[in-house]
């Protein structure tokens, strides 16, 4: 099986987009998630925004960066942040493919669920007027 012949079989919307680079679109945490996914020096890579700044902690990104294999977190000077990854193209069978991209989705759903949570944290942090003193 080809890795073009395997992103055609994926749910959501796929597309490709030049020789060896192909489009993903999946739903992630509630909102669209557009994954790029190319063959370069002999990696299939893939590369995805997760979220704007300021919603995540950059040291969270180095605690999941730990413990999940084959995808990291990145974040660009403005704090946008950003999920990559990498796969040896020798290593590329339709099992590897699935778990690499699922990886990469989960991590995206887990860091965005978690930069939620934080939003509401600091939400719930205010302080009511009724509540002065």
């Amino acid at each position: 099986m080809t890795v073009e012949t395997f992103i055609e079989g994926l749910d959501g919307e796929t597309r490709r987009l030049a020789f060896a680079e192909w489009g993903i679109t999946v739903e992630a945490a509630g909102w669209p998630l557009d994954v790029g996914v190319a063959i370069r020096d002999g990696l299939l890579r893939a590369q995805a925004h997760v979220i704007g700044p300021d919603r995540i902690d950059p040291h969270d990104l180095l605690r999941w960066n730990r413990q999940v294999p084959f995808v990291r977190f990145a974040h660009t000077r403005d704090g946008e942040v950003w999920i990559q990854g990498d796969l040896p193209l020798v290593a590329v069978d339709p099992v590897q493919l699935d778990t690499f991209l699922g990886l990469l989705v989960l991590s995206v759903v887990q860091a965005r669920e978690a930069a939620g949570r934080a939003d509401g944290e600091r939400a719930g942090d205010t302080v009511d007027d009724d509540e002065r003193v």
